[in-house]
C-alpha cells in the first residue's frame, strides 16, 4: 500500500515551489530575512529530486510513453504546471473534457 501517490507528491512538490516564490522570497528581498529561503529552498530541492526519480521509476515500471514521461518531467520544472497537469489528468480519468 502506497502512503502517498505520485500525483499527490507532485502537488506537494508544486506547493513547495509556491511557498518558495510567494512566502520565502518576499521575506528575503522585502524584509531582509533570508533564513526562510534556505529552509524552504532546500526542502523544495529535495522534494524536486525525489519527484523526478519517482517519475522515472514509475515510467519504467508501468511502461509510460515517452510523451507522458516528458510531460510529467516538464510539468515539474514549470511553475504552477503540476496543478494544471493534475486538473487535466483528473478530468480525463473521470471521463470529462480536460481544461486547456
Amino acid at each position: 500500500m502506497k502512503l502517498v501517490s505520485l500525483k499527490t507528491f507532485g502537488l506537494i512538490e508544486g506547493l513547495s515551489m509556491v511557498v518558495l516564490l510567494f512566502v520565502a522570497m518576499p521575506m528575503k528581498y522585502v524584509w531582509d530575512q533570508p533564513q526562510m529561503v534556505r529552509v524552504v529552498g532546500m526542502a523544495h530541492g529535495v522534494l524536486f529530486m525525489i519527484f523526478v526519480a519517482w517519475v522515472l521509476v514509475e515510467a519504467f515500471r508501468t511502461k509510460w510513453t515517452l510523451e507522458k514521461t516528458a510531460g510529467a518531467l516538464a510539468a515539474s520544472v514549470i511553475p504552477f504546471a503540476p496543478f494544471v497537469v493534475d486538473l487535466s489528468s483528473g478530468a480525463a480519468e473521470r471521463g470529462e473534457e480536460a481544461v486547456g
